[in-house]
């Protein structure tokens, strides 16, 4: 049986930045990949926006995560090349009422770190955006746009510049602690078997099936599987923004969002469907729930102009009664195994967040 020194399950945005992490650190890694290739589920059916921090719980991970992570990203897209855009959001009030709950979410954001947001009555959002329709708004001049794709090349080429190995069409099967690391099972049309000292499970939609296959990990600090499809809606109108724009959070949620790709098209969404099985089809009939929430903000929107596009899976740990969790990522200290990390419930801010939270993995693999 091979031995190698560390095995990172998924080869999503995180597992890729893990990977680099402890490539660059001069550690032996090998990362398998069911998927064909990099990021085919999570990492690629997202809103590729760098988010500022704003939203999340005050001593959070996702939280302290996002912030750290903002910074860390965008050094690293101007040392690599990578394609973004700093362009900023609005988060806008359409109604006197909302307008009182701006102060509470800038209090909120300054609590996370986040220091920047400008708060802007009507008159000076509509200065920015002449089409926008709204009460008052904040500026968060953080937040931005990210090609996620060329992101997790520039990982996994450092990751392999500095030794570590992929392979794809490797899913894994099982594993068995041992005293000295783990047994790894891997399938595949050529399954083998290999050892190695330290496993990192970063699964993303699967980390917990996975964990519950990782004989030696307790079974009752595997937290519970629920699914939250989120669609998005493309338009087929030019779009008159230059700024993401973000309505007052609801509940469950933080409304129907507009944000924009680097070619400047806007797209709506995500949406929140909570779902038994993993479904990436887009319901044109949601479409019509997403125009009156637009047109709060953006009244001239055409009739028509919203097209289905695509739709992401959060992989949640928590019922929908519940819906706010916050990033479960275990080391030994938690679970008691040792060589083994487990990281749960990793969605948005997960993409903004990926440096941070390989740090931090390296941090409790050497800890």
């Amino acid at each position: 049986m091979d031995h190698v020194e560390c095995i990172v399950i998924g080869a999503g945005v995180v597992g890729l930045a893990i990977a680099r992490h402890l490539a660059l650190a001069g550690h032996e890694v090998v990362v398998i990949e069911a998927a064909e290739g990099i990021g085919t589920v999570t990492s690629s059916r997202n809103s590729e926006v760098i988010h500022a921090g704003i939203y999340y719980r005050a001593g959070s991970s996702m939280a302290r995560m996002c912030v750290a992570g903002k910074q860390a990203l965008y050094a690293y897209c101007k040392d690599h090349g990578i394609p973004h855009r700093n362009c900023g959001k609005l988060i806008v009030a359409t109604s006197a009422s909302e307008t009182d709950r701006l102060r509470g979410i800038r209090a909120h954001a300054e609590a996370n770190g986040v220091n920047d947001l400008q708060p802007l009555s009507g008159a000076e959002a509509r200065q920015l955006e002449p089409v926008l329709s709204c009460e008052a708004a904040l500026l968060s001049p953080s937040t931005g746009i990210i090609d996620s794709h060329a992101l997790m090349l520039a990982l996994r080429g450092d990751a392999e510049s500095a030794g570590a190995a992929f392979a794809f069409h490797a899913p894994f099967l099982r594993a068995r602690a041992r005293t000295s690391g783990f047994e790894i099972a891997i399938g595949g049309a050529t399954p083998i078997e290999l050892s190695c000292r330290l496993l990192i499970n970063s699964a993303g939609l699967n980390a917990t099936a996975i964990a519950h296959n990782i004989e030696g990990m307790p079974g009752r600090l595997i937290p519970p599987a629920y699914l939250a499809k989120g669609n998005y809606f493309s338009c087929n109108a030019r779009s008159p923004f230059s700024r993401l724009i973000y309505p007052v959070p609801e509940p469950g949620g933080l409304g129907v969002h507009l944000t924009l790709d680097l070619a400047g098209q806007a797209r709506f969404g995500p949406d929140v469907q909570w779902i038994d099985t993993i479904d990436y089809t887009v319901d044109p009939a949601r479409a019509e729930r997403f125009y009156p929430a637009i047109r709060r903000y953006w009244p001239s929107l055409p009739d028509g102009a919203l097209m289905p596009s695509y739709a992401g899976i959060r992989p949640k740990i928590v019922p929908p009664a519940i819906a706010v969790q916050d990033f479960n990522i275990q080391g030994p200290r938690e679970h008691g195994v040792s060589g083994l990390i487990n990281l749960f419930g990793i969605e948005s801010p997960g993409l903004t967040s990926c440096l941070a939270i390989a740090g931090h993995v390296a941090d409790l693999a050497l800890d």
